[in-house]
C-alpha cells in the first residue's frame, strides 16, 4: 500500500488530492444532473451531442494557446483563477434551476463558458503535478493517482447524482458542486509553493505555439500517442454523452438506472487506475496503450449489443477501464519523455487530443444517434477504437526504438553494455 500511494508523501500534492478529490465528485454530480436534465426537457440524443460538444470545444481551440500561457505564466495562480470561475459557473447553474428559469440555450451558453476554463485549467493542471511532486521518481504514480482520484469520483459522484435528481431535483447537485470548489482552492492556498519570476521570453507567442507544434509533430512517439488518444476519443467516448438515452430508451430505465451504468464505467476506471499506480516503472507502457484500446473498443461493441441492465453493468467496467488506463498511460509517457521548457505545450496538444477531439465526437455521436439510434452508434465507435490499437499496435517496435535512448538519459532503464 505504501508503494501505491508514494506520491502523497510530497505534502503539496497530498493537500491537492484531497482538495481536488472533494471537487471532483462534485463535477460528476453535475455532468450527471446536466445530461439528465436536458434529455428531461427535450428527449433528444442529438441535443445529448450537441451539449457535450459546446463543453469541450473550446478546448480544441483554445488549448494551444494555453500551453503556451502556462509555460510562460505560474501554474499555480492559473489554477487558483479556473476553478474559482469554475465554482462560479455552477453556481449560475444552480441559481437557474432553484429559479425555473432554466432553458437548453442556458446550459449550452453556460457549457461553453465552462469549456473556456477547462482549456487553461486542464494543461496548467497537467504540467503542475510536476511541481507538486517532490520525487521525480513519483511522477507516474502522481499522475495514475490523479486518474484514480477522477474515477473514484466518477463512481462516487453519479450515485450521489441520481439520488438528488429522483429527491430533490437537478439544482441541488449544482450547488452541491459549486460549494465543492472550495475545497480545492483551499487546498491550492494551502501549498507552499515558490512563485519564481519567469523569464520573460524574447520570442512572440506565435513563435513559441509554432515551437511546440513542430517539437510534436516532429517526434513520432509524441504524435503517435496523441493521434491514437484523439482516435480513441473521437469515436469511442461519445458513449457517455448517449449514456442517458440508453438508459431510458434501450433499457427502460431512470436516473437511477443511469447512476448504476455511470458508476459500472467507473468503477472499471479506478481499477485501471489504481493498476496504473501499483506499476513501478514507465517501461512497457506502450503495450499497456494497445490492449488498453483493444478492450475498450471490444467492450464498448459488446454494451451496444446488450438490452439487459445486468449485462451491462458487467460489461462497462471494461469499457471504463480500458479508457482511463489508455488515457493515463499516454499521459504518463509524454510527461516522462518531453523536455521541461516545452511540458505547457505538450500537455496543451495532449489535452486537444483528449478532451479538445471529444466534442466532434458528442456532436458526430448525436446526430449518428439521431439516425441510426444510439446502439449502433456505439458499435461503430468499438469497431473503430479496436482498428485503432491495431494501428498502434505495428508502429510499436519503431516508437519503442526512438523512447528508449530518453529512457536511457534520464535513467530510467539502465545502460546495458554492447
Amino acid at each position: 500500500m505504501p508503494d501505491l500511494l508514494r506520491a502523497l508523501s510530497s505534502k503539496n500534492y497530498r493537500l491537492f488530492f484531497g482538495g481536488q478529490s472533494v471537487s471532483l465528485i462534485g463535477t460528476w454530480i453535475t455532468r450527471i444532473a446536466t445530461s439528465w436534465l436536458v434529455y428531461r426537457l427535450t428527449g433528444s440524443a442529438l441535443l445529448l451531442g450537441v451539449v457535450g460538444f459546446c463543453g469541450q470545444i473550446p478546448t480544441l481551440v483554445l488549448a494551444p494557446i494555453a500551453g503556451v500561457l502556462v509555460d510562460r505564466r505560474d501554474r499555480h495562480r492559473i489554477l487558483l483563477v479556473t476553478q474559482f470561475l469554475s465554482m462560479l459557473q455552477s453556481l449560475a447553474l444552480a441559481i437557474l434551476a432553484f429559479t425555473g428559469t432554466i432553458t437548453v440555450a442556458y446550459i449550452l451558453a453556460l457549457q461553453i463558458v465552462q469549456g473556456i476554463i477547462n482549456a487553461f485549467d486542464t494543461p496548467a493542471r497537467q504540467s503542475f503535478v510536476v511541481e507538486m511532486v517532490e520525487d521525480r521518481a513519483h511522477l507516474p504514480n502522481a499522475i495514475a493517482l490523479n486518474s484514480s482520484m477522477v474515477n473514484g469520483s466518477r463512481i462516487i459522484g453519479p450515485s450521489i447524482g441520481g439520488v438528488l435528481i429522483a429527491a430533490f431535483g437537478e439544482g441541488w447537485c449544482f450547488l452541491l458542486d459549486a460549494i465543492s470548489y472550495i475545497a480545492v482552492i483551499a487546498s491550492l492556498l494551502a501549498m507552499n509553493v515558490r512563485h519564481d519570476a519567469k523569464p520573460v521570453p524574447n520570442s512572440r507567442a506565435i513563435d513559441e505555439l509554432r515551437d511546440g507544434f513542430r517539437y510534436v509533430m516532429g517526434f513520432p512517439p509524441i504524435w503517435s500517442s496523441l493521434l491514437l488518444l484523439a482516435l480513441v476519443a473521437t469515436m469511442g467516448m461519445p458513449y457517455t454523452v448517449l449514456m442517458p438515452a440508453v438508459a431510458a430508451t434501450v433499457l427502460h430505465g431512470g436516473a437511477h438506472t443511469l447512476g448504476f451504468l455511470m458508476t459500472a464505467s467507473g468503477l472499471g476506471a479506478l481499477a485501471g487506475a489504481l493498476y496504473l499506480a501499483s506499476r513501478m516503472s514507465v517501461v512497457g507502457l506502450g503495450r499497456v496503450m494497445v490492449i488498453s484500446t483493444i478492450t475498450f473498443g471490444l467492450g464498448l461493441t459488446v454494451f451496444s449489443l446488450s438490452h439487459s441492465l445486468w449485462v451491462s453493468l458487467l460489461i462497462l467496467p471494461f469499457v471504463g477501464g480500458g479508457m482511463m488506463v489508455e488515457m493515463a498511460a499516454t499521459n504518463t509517457i509524454l510527461q516522462t519523455i518531453v523536455e521541461e521548457r516545452l511540458r505547457g505545450r505538450v500537455m496543451a496538444f495532449y489535452t486537444m487530443a483528449f478532451l479538445g477531439t471529444a466534442p466532434i465526437g458528442s456532436l458526430l455521436g448525436g446526430v449518428l444517434a439521431d439516425r441510426i439510434g444510439p446502439q449502433h452508434t456505439i458499435l461503430l465507435g468499438g469497431i473503430s477504437c479496436v482498428i485503432a490499437g491495431l494501428w498502434f499496435a505495428r508502429k510499436l517496435p519503431m516508437l519503442r526504438a526512438l523512447v528508449r535512448p530518453i529512457y536511457i538519459e534520464r535513467g530510467i532503464i539502465p545502460i546495458v553494455a554492447p
